[in-house]
């Protein structure tokens, strides 16, 4: 895959990722409130670890890569 077919593929991601936070919040508003993701906060400081959001993102984003670049 050539540089200029990555950048459009970006590209068309970045605004896709915008138009669903602009228009459609409602699909991200789990993000960071599963079972599994870590919060602290004290007086003077605050601990956010979203680690069960990235692995159920990074488990669809490995789907959707595998269903369109498979060979």
């Amino acid at each position: 895959m050539d540089i200029a077919k990555l950048l459009i593929y970006a590209g068309l991601a970045i605004a896709g990722i915008g138009l669903i936070l602009k228009y459609l919040p409602w699909l991200i508003r789990w993000f960071g409130k599963l079972p599994g993701d870590i919060r602290y906060q004290s007086e003077h400081s605050a601990v956010f670890i979203p680690f069960t959001s990235m692995l159920v993102i990074s488990l669809i984003l490995t789907l959707v890569i595998n269903l369109f670049f498979r060979k």
